[in-house]
């Protein structure tokens, strides 16, 4: 059975960085883009970024120059860099694999001075 696990999280400064990692394990459909989506509380959950299986990558406006979604197919791991990190940015955050179902169960990122 296909899995995503998220790992980390916690507790940053407003301006700090964070790296998420988000391991895939089971039957992954590699073709599909894998994303970052966010929910705030009591906010509903967004989409943040994307990358196909050929590198090609995409970020929502509010997060665009200060994220950065990558991939190490070696590893079946994807990323999400986030520089310049904002209050706002506070949330859930959870990987998935486009067009499989399958979510990661969420790690918790912080962002308070």
């Amino acid at each position: 059975q296909a899995q995503l696990v998220e790992s980390g999280g916690g507790l940053v400064q407003p301006a700090g960085s964070l790296r998420r990692p988000c391991a895939a394990s089971g039957t992954i459909f590699r073709i599909m883009p894998w994303a970052w989506y966010r929910q705030a509380p009591g906010k509903q959950r967004d989409f943040v970024a994307s990358i196909t299986d050929n590198g090609a990558t995409y970020t929502v406006d509010s997060v665009k120059g200060r994220f950065t979604i990558s991939r190490d197919n070696a590893k079946n791991t994807v990323y999400l860099q986030m520089n310049s990190l904002k209050p706002e940015d506070t949330a859930v955050y959870y990987c998935t694999q486009l067009g499989t179902g399958i979510w990661g169960q969420g790690t918790q990122v912080t962002v308070s001075s």
